[in-house]
């Protein structure tokens, strides 16, 4: 495959991926990797790679791309194609919580001086390695990169790179427990998303709303809590990003638990892990937490006593009888009487819910 075909094949599969179709993209750029005898082409292609796979959570083969494309960039011998090579792999081994590596490949990087994309990577460079040392509790060096990696942005008006700053500020203030902060700096993010995000990865606005969502938790605000974080785990879903989908049901569970409300948490907790085990295929984890589901709606009796299904599920209109009983509002209406069927007590005007 030519410097053409490559070119073009990349950008078909960059198609692909904006379109959501994910699988297919990867499986254009793997053709590319595997085919291609362009040196540069090829490299482009392993930096798609490794993108896509750390938005899909995939932080192992996203460190076994940044490994490849290391070698392809010392193939080349240009110190800019190196100075990128060495910042994914600081960020895949970020991501795998590596922090004494990143740490070390983000000096590497800096120490790269001169070259025009050393320069222009410098604010992710600081980003990710202010990620690394929030990672070992080092907070003072987390502060600077932060602060060195926001003025990058600011100096090349770069307001994706504002945006991930913005969402790892909420992170540090989160963890020294000044939550104002912790909020004001992933609003700030998702500020960036709505004005400026058209055409960013979903990803952006995942992280933003997650972030929000753990402040807003911490701050006793726990009906938008459920909204950021609702909004957050769907994006999570669609894209198949699996620690996103774990960081958004432990923020479920902290949510639940800061309304003393045990059962509903683990009922929403065994409901989302059913549609995240159907969708991965894995059919004995999925048997697992349909049986728990299911135990748990016995246990807070949420099911409808005339047709059995699940309440809550979908969303259908119920009634509420003073007995306090929950039905389908149609199973009643075709029911032909004014009795519960649980317990045969008469119900009159009965509630709306």
């Amino acid at each position: 495959m030519g410097q053409d075909q490559t070119k073009q094949q990349i950008e078909k599969g960059l198609h692909l991926y904006q379109s959501n179709q994910t699988e297919k993209a990867l499986r254009v750029w793997m053709r590319v990797l595997e085919k291609s005898a362009d040196p540069a082409g090829r490299f482009r292609v392993l930096g798609c790679l490794i993108t896509a796979h750390a938005e899909m959570g995939r932080y192992k083969d996203m460190l076994k791309f940044a490994v490849v494309q290391i070698d392809t960039a010392r193939e080349l011998e240009d110190p800019d194609y190196l100075t990128e090579s060495y910042l994914n792999l600081a960020r895949s081994n970020e991501k795998l919580c590596e922090f004494q590596k990143t740490i070390s490949y983000c000096k590497t990087c800096l120490n790269m001086q001169g070259t025009t994309v050393s320069l222009q990577l410098n604010g992710q460079v600081s980003l990710s390695m202010g990620n690394a040392f929030l990672g070992l509790s080092i907070f003072q060096k987390a502060l600077e990169c932060f602060e060195k990696a926001l003025r990058y942005a600011h100096n090349n008006d770069d307001k994706m790179l504002e945006c991930r700053v913005c969402c790892s500020l909420g992170n540090f203030y989160a963890q020294i427990k000044d939550y104002e902060k912790a909020l004001f700096f992933p609003c700030k993010a998702a500020e960036l998303v709505n004005d400026y995000g058209k055409g960013w990865s979903l990803k952006y606005r995942a992280m933003s709303q997650y972030h929000m969502g753990v402040a807003y938790r911490k701050l006793g605000r726990l009906a938008d809590a459920m909204d950021c974080c609702e909004e957050s785990m769907k994006i999570a879903l669609q894209h198949g990003d699996r620690p996103l989908q774990a960081l958004c049901l432990l923020c479920f569970a902290d949510i639940h638990r800061s309304r003393k409300d045990v059962q509903l948490g683990l009922l929403k907790l065994h409901c989302l892990c059913e549609r995240i085990y159907r969708s991965k295929g894995q059919q004995q984890e999925l048997r697992d937490h349909v049986v728990k589901f299911h135990e748990c709606v016995e246990e807070m009796e949420l099911y409808c006593g005339m047709c059995g299904e699940s309440i809550g599920e979908k969303n259908n209109q119920l009634q509420a009888l003073p007995c306090s009983h929950f039905f389908h509002l149609k199973c009643l209406q075709t029911n032909g009487t004014r009795g519960c069927p649980n317990c045969r007590r008469l119900s009159v005007k009965p509630g709306y819910v």
